[in-house]
């Protein structure tokens, strides 16, 4: 069984306008590692912040 011509293009074109539509678009990596890299600095602040009390507290604990 032969598909008739026009079967045929009319697949063809639909595969191709399927193929065509927008997808959602790409994450914004610059976004994202910059976000990353906030959160790291401000996750190291807090954990300097906290060895710096628990140093203090020593010091004070040895007086």
């Amino acid at each position: 069984m032969k598909l008739p011509c026009k079967a045929l293009v009319a697949a063809c074109v639909s595969a191709m306008a399927a193929g065509c539509q927008p997808s959602e678009p790409p994450p914004d990596i610059i976004k994202t590692q910059r976000e990353a890299l906030n959160k790291a600095k401000a996750l190291e602040g807090q954990m300097q912040q906290q060895a710096q009390e628990r140093m203090q507290a020593e010091e004070e604990q040895q007086k």
